[in-house]
C-alpha cells in the first residue's frame, strides 16, 4: 500500500514539477508570478486529445504507437510554445516597465480569458482522452505499476534532464542565466533580453504542454478549469522547493505530489488539497526562501 501510493505521488509529483519549472523561470527573469501558465497546461492537454484523435482516424495510433505519441507530444509542445510567446509578447512585453501589479493583473486577466476562450471553442463537458495507449504493467513488490505511470516518470525525468543541460551547456542557457542575475549588465554584453525573455516563456510552455498531454493520458478526461488547480499547485510547488530555483522547483513539485498522494491514502482524500497547501504554510513559516533557498546569483 505505501509503495503504491510512493509510485503515485511521484508520479503526480513529476507532473507538478514540469509546470513548476515554467513559473520559477519566469520569475527569475521577470519576478512575476504568470498566473496563465496553468491555462497553457491545459491547452496542451486539450491539444493532446484533439491531435490523437486526427492520428485514431488515419489509423497510427495502434499500427504505430510510438510514432503518434511522439506527433502528439510535439505539436502540443509547438503549439503551446507559440500561445507562450504570443502570451509574453501581447498581456507582459508592454508592461514591462510599470509597476509590478500591472503584469499581474494582466497575467490574472490572460488566464480567466484562456479559459473562456477554450470552454467556448472546445465546449464545458469533459474531453475523454483515448484509453488505447500503454495498457499494462509490472508487479514491483506486490505494488502493480503500469505501463503508463513508468513513462510519465520517464519522460518527466528526460526533460528536466534536458533542461539542466541546455541551461548550463548551451549558450542560450548561459544568456537566460545572465539576464537573471542582471538584466542590465546582460544588455550592455550584447545579449538581447527580448529573445532571452521570449525563449524562456517558449521553454515553459513546453514544459506545461506535455505534463498536459500526459495528465490527459493518466486521468483520460479533461475540462477547460483543470488548469486554474493545476496551475496553482504547481506555484505552491516552486515555492516549495524556492521560487527562481530549477532544482527547487523540481524538488517541490515531487514533494507536493508524495504529500498529496499519501495524505489522500492515510488520512482523508477530501482533503488531499489542504494537505498540499498546509506544507506550504509550514515551509515559509520555518524556511520562507523554500527547501532549497533563493539562490540570488543564479535564479534558473
Amino acid at each position: 500500500m505505501l509503495l503504491q501510493q510512493l509510485v503515485n505521488g511521484v508520479t503526480l509529483g513529476a507532473v507538478y514539477a514540469l509546470i513548476a519549472l515554467g513559473y520559477t523561470m519566469v520569475y527569475g527573469i521577470l519576478e512575476l508570478i504568470n498566473f496563465a501558465h496553468g491555462e497553457i497546461y491545459m491547452i496542451g492537454a486539450y491539444l493532446g486529445i484533439i491531435f490523437l484523435g486526427i492520428f485514431t482516424q488515419w489509423g497510427l495510433t495502434v499500427d504505430h504507437l510510438l510514432l503518434s505519441l511522439a506527433m502528439v507530444f510535439v505539436l502540443s509542445a509547438l503549439y503551446c510554445g507559440a500561445y507562450g510567446f504570443t502570451l509574453e509578447k501581447i498581456a507582459y512585453r508592454p508592461l514591462r516597465h510599470v509597476h509590478r501589479l500591472a503584469p499581474l493583473i494582466s497575467a490574472i486577466g490572460m488566464s480567466i480569458f484562456l479559459q473562456n476562450y477554450v470552454m467556448l471553442t472546445q465546449g464545458s463537458a469533459d474531453k475523454v482522452f483515448p484509453h488505447i495507449l500503454l495498457s499494462g504493467g509490472i508487479v514491483l513488490m506486490g505494488t502493480p505499476i503500469s505501463y503508463l505511470q513508468i513513462f510519465i516518470l520517464l519522460t518527466s525525468i528526460s526533460l528536466m534532464i534536458g533542461l539542466q543541460l541546455f541551461v548550463n551547456r548551451t549558450r542560450l542557457g548561459k544568456a537566460i542565466r545572465a539576464t537573471a542575475q542582471d538584466q542590465k549588465m546582460a544588455s550592455l554584453l550584447g545579449i538581447s533580453i527580448d529573445l532571452v525573455i521570449s525563449v524562456t516563456f517558449i521553454i515553459g510552455s513546453v514544459l506545461a504542454a506535455s505534463a498536459g498531454v500526459m495528465v490527459a493520458m493518466y486521468y483520460g478526461l479533461v475540462n477547460f478549469s483543470i488548469g486554474y488547480v493545476a496551475g496553482i499547485k504547481a506555484f505552491t510547488a516552486a515555492v516549495l522547493g524556492g521560487i527562481g530555483n530549477i532544482l527547487g522547483a523540481m524538488l517541490g513539485g515531487f514533494v507536493l505530489g508524495l504529500v498529496e498522494s499519501l495524505g489522500a491514502s492515510y488520512l482523508s482524500s477530501e482533503y488531499k488539497d489542504v494537505f498540499a497547501f498546509l506544507i506550504l504554510i509550514v515551509v515559509l513559516i520555518f524556511r520562507p526562501t523554500g527547501l532549497l533557498g533563493e539562490r540570488l546569483p543564479e535564479k534558473v
